[in-house]
């Protein structure tokens, strides 16, 4: 591993949310997801909507097939609601949510936060950042205890809290704990016209890598060569992050053919393996 490292050789993934939202079982999904030749897969299910045995077989199948799990996607916009009975329940979740990475082996908790209410016209806005600081903070320490790290994601969204580089490397700066990074997600960094360049400002606190399509003015998630992201740029300015064997899991949300979702995924998982090969990040 440690030559392959060296090399900058990245895992290709795939989060499992393209299966679910196109109706296709649980099983299914992972088990498609290691024949189309994915290195290991992200998983979207909420540990309060999901039983035990439903946590079970994701891994006990991701094992049989021999699919890492690398991440778990989050989203607890009520982590900055200006109650604090909705905070507080939010950051039991989360916790809910790291138990549940603990015990999948993942690497780390990918955590989108929410957005500044009422338009920044009631709330000081540095109010809400205060209270997702010290609540991703507090979380953060409860993940280094588990031996995992949280991904915040960026956000292309105008109220959004993190919405470009310098949001993020001040959130990070603000919270200060070893176990909080960043997550890229490319066509987010495309929407919110961030420059390949820009990346450079997070290096070394970059935990995980999203990739996907989009037209250039909405969110898309479609497969690359789809849209007008220019992904070359990117990919190299990701590489010199040096991430090791860190993983590049590509993000579908909604096929337009629902029916047709396994040909969706390998279209996806064809383009992408050959642009990262193109920019030397697999091998």
């Amino acid at each position: 591993m440690g030559e392959r490292t060296r090399r900058g050789i990245m895992k290709l993934g795939l989060i499992n949310s393209a299966w679910v939202q196109a109706g296709r079982g649980t099983a299914f999904g992972i088990e498609r997801t290691k024949a189309i030749g994915f290195d290991s897969i992200d998983i979207f299910a909420d540990p309060l909507d999901t039983d035990v045995k439903e946590r079970k077989l994701i891994k006990d199948t991701c094992d049989r097939v021999g699919l890492p799990i690398i991440s778990v996607a989050c989203v607890a916009v009520g982590l900055v609601d200006f109650n604090p009975s909705v905070q507080h329940f939010h950051v039991q979740r989360v916790r809910a949510y790291l138990d549940m990475c603990y015990m999948f082996e993942a690497r780390n908790l990918l955590l989108v936060l929410g957005e500044y209410i009422w338009r920044k016209e009631v709330i000081p806005p540095a109010e809400q950042w205060g209270i997702a600081v010290k609540h991703v903070r507090d979380l953060g320490e409860y993940a280094a205890s588990l031996g995992l790290e949280i991904a915040l994601e960026l956000e292309p969204f105008e109220l959004s809290l993190l919405n470009d580089v310098p949001s993020m490397a001040r959130f990070l700066d603000d919270v200060a704990h070893p176990s909080v990074k960043a997550n890229l997600d490319i066509s987010h960094l495309v929407l919110s016209r961030q420059p390949p360049s820009s990346i450079a400002d997070l290096k070394g606190r970059v935990a995980h890598v999203h990739i996907s399509d989009c037209d250039g003015k909405v969110h898309g998630d479609l497969p690359p060569g789809r849209g007008v992201v220019p992904f070359a740029g990117y990919l190299d300015a990701i590489k010199d992050l040096n991430l090791g064997d860190a993983a590049v899991s590509i993000e579908l949300e909604y096929s337009p053919e629902p029916a047709k979702i396994v040909e969706w995924v390998e279209e996806a998982y064809l383009a992408t393996d050959r642009l990262m090969r193109a920019a030397g990040l697999r091998g």
